[in-house]
């Protein structure tokens, strides 16, 4: 076969040669559809006051970023759906009840100096939602450890306070537990399709698995982190806890109460602050899961996913750098330390 060199025309790039026609905002805003279900089972069980502390939050994480670019001109990046990711995980880590500065403070907690101030989408090296949750965990401990029983949805009445699942099992045992559900089976079904205080993105566990199961077909996120987080919260609970069997008693329960399970599939998962290695995600994940639940069985604090996660963002760089994939024809030993 004859070419005609004159038409061939050489093109010299830098890597990556392989692309592809996902780009950074289509993947976020994804995430932010694979959300939604979780987002609206805890406004069907919690009514508008769901619906305004999630509005508060997104709307306040937009409205940031836009104003923060603008005055000190930077490019506008408002469309890529980063902001509303943040103001929404945000939201879904916030009791129902809360008055509205709550979300808004959070939102501008986490834009401002958990993402911006960091250089902005990419540069951050913590979660920006976990951060603005943890602010606000320490500035408004009263408000957010004061949880509401579901309500019927768009009811405008005063919620009843009561105790999370996690709570109850942390101060008074799987017993009490028990006592106030009836059976094995009424307490299942309330934890996994969310007919139960907590936070509003915690509750459905059903809808949180759904979104999960999206992200993982469309590949956006892969099993090592959310499978190696789970699995070592349940063996951590098993022989702590109580030896049940693994996802029944003490060790199900724990998995499908608090936040374990939106912080595994959707927080421990962000690309920014999660190992890219394969071998450093497992041992994130892993570690997520053993803090969790020394938080949770041996601290004050009934909920430790939120404090994992951030502890083990610290960490990500070195298990990056320890796990690091070699060059293809290199030698380790000639090239020294990576620097």
């Amino acid at each position: 076969m004859a070419y005609n060199l004159d038409k061939i025309r050489l093109v010299v790039s830098s890597s990556p040669h392989i692309r592809s026609e996902e780009t950074t905002k289509h993947i976020v805003w994804n995430v932010n559809v694979a959300l939604l279900p979780a987002a609206l089972m805890g406004i069907y069980f919690f009514g508008p006051m769901a619906a305004s502390v999630l509005a508060v939050s997104i709307v306040t994480s937009v409205l940031c970023e836009y104003a923060y670019q603008k005055l000190l001109k930077k490019k506008i990046t408002v469309n890529d759906g980063s902001a509303v990711l943040t103001g929404l995980l945000l939201g879904l880590t916030l009791p129902p009840s809360v008055p509205l500065y709550v979300p808004f403070t959070g939102a501008f907690v986490a834009i401002i100096f958990a993402k911006q101030l960091f250089g902005g989408f990419g540069f951050n090296i913590f979660n920006p939602a976990l951060i603005g949750r943890a602010f606000l965990q320490i500035s408004f401990p009263k408000l957010m450890t004061t949880w509401v029983e579901p309500t019927a949805a768009f009811v405008f009445i005063d919620a009843k306070t009561t105790a999370t699942p996690l709570a109850i099992l942390k101060e008074e045992g799987l017993q009490r537990l028990l006592e106030l559900s009836g059976t094995y089976l009424n307490l299942y079904t309330n934890m996994l399709f969310g007919n139960r205080a907590g936070s509003l993105g915690e509750t459905s566990v059903v809808a949180l698995l759904f979104g999960a199961a999206f992200l993982l077909y469309r590949r956006y996120i892969s099993w090592h982190i959310p499978v190696s987080f789970v699995v070592t919260a349940g063996i951590m609970a098993w022989i702590f806890g109580g030896r049940d069997a693994l996802f029944t008693g003490m060790p199900g329960l724990h998995i499908l109460s608090g936040g374990i399970i939106l912080g595994a599939f959707f927080m421990a998962t962000d690309y920014v602050t999660s190992p890219s290695v394969r071998m450093g995600q497992i041992l994130f994940g892993s570690g997520c899961g053993f803090l969790t639940m020394l938080i949770r069985l041996k601290g004050g604090y009934p909920e430790g996913a939120m404090f994992a996660i951030l502890l083990m963002n610290c960490f990500t760089p070195l298990l990056d750098r320890s796990f690091r994939t070699s060059v293809f024809g290199s030698d380790e030993r000639k090239r020294g330390p990576m620097v």
